[in-house]
């Protein structure tokens, strides 16, 4: 009786960790951030947008953006060139953190808007 066990035990323990192979349990560990084609268009408004506009659109922007608007393309260009809308991604000392009241974006996010930035900020 007691190897009849060990030998169910050994089989449960054997298939028991089918899944855990670092490609199932962290699926994303191998993912690189591509910099290669950053636009204005196609990168950088679809994150405005996302986590900018809900304050800093044209309309919003009096009321609680701080009269910081980021809907047009112009103002999202001085806020790149005098290094505020970085800082204040990137969480720097200094800046005030964006999104406000919701966590620092993400790495690639950061770097995809700084490549940008470094590109000239250029309207494409």
């Amino acid at each position: 009786m007691p190897k009849a066990f060990l030998i169910l035990l050994l089989c449960f323990f054997a298939t028991g960790c089918y899944y855990d192979s670092e490609e199932y349990l962290f699926p994303n560990i191998n993912i690189t951030c591509d910099t290669t084609a950053v636009t204005y268009s196609g990168s950088v408004q679809p994150v405005l947008d996302q986590y900018c506009y809900r304050c800093h659109s044209n309309a919003n922007a009096p009321v609680s953006g701080n009269n910081i608007a980021l809907e047009d393309y112009g103002d999202v260009v001085t806020c790149a060139e005098d290094g505020s809308l970085f800082g204040s991604i990137s969480h720097e000392s200094g800046f005030s953190p964006m999104p406000k009241g919701g966590g620092k974006l993400d790495d690639c996010t950061i770097t995809i808007i700084g490549t940008w930035i470094n590109a000239g900020s250029p309207d494409n």
